[in-house]
């Protein structure tokens, strides 16, 4: 650094990637540990249940030890499925937000369908991974490519009430 005090010599921090590429995968994760501790737990309160029907506990003290296990096991359950759930819909949304990213760098002609774009990558990138049959892959392609319109559509009616306002877009 130099010892002057010039001020045009100042670092560029403006981001390469906008805040919302960051913000929706963390969102998502967070939405899917949520589901997925949920949907755990009840599983396994039902499977311990089922596994310990035949023999209910006589005393107290037998009880109280039942009940601990049970909420031992719907504690673990509902962390692993929710960590499971949580990456699995997080990997989903950066994969959502990555193509729309590539599609906006694009250049004009992808950059008013990028997010159609990614609804259709995302929902062809599930359909390899999982294996999906057909009749479900393309199930899967139709319900991409509709969410992805819809949240063109979304973005496209932002931009108008902004015009519209008079706020420089």
């Amino acid at each position: 650094m130099s010892d002057n005090n010039d001020t045009t010599d100042r670092y560029d921090v403006t981001p390469i990637l906008e805040s919302r590429y960051f913000i929706l995968p963390a969102s998502a994760a967070f939405v899917g540990l949520f589901i997925g501790a949920v949907r755990g737990s009840r599983l396994a309160s039902l499977r311990f249940l089922a596994e310990n029907a035949h023999r209910p506990p006589k005393t107290i003290r037998g009880w109280y030890l039942y009940n601990k296990t049970k909420n031992y096991r719907r504690m673990a359950a509902g962390l692993s499925s929710g960590g499971k759930d949580g990456v699995k819909l997080g990997v989903t949304a950066l994969v959502w937000v990555g193509i729309e990213d590539v599609l906006g760098r694009c250049g004009t002609p992808f950059d008013d369908l990028k997010e159609v774009g990614a609804g259709v990558g995302t929902a062809a990138t599930f359909s390899a991974v999982y294996r999906l049959p057909w009749r479900t892959g393309s199930r899967a392609l139709l319900l991409g490519t509709v969410i992805g319109g819809g949240m063109g559509f979304l973005g496209w009616t932002r931009q108008y009430l902004k015009r519209a306002r008079g706020d420089h877009v």
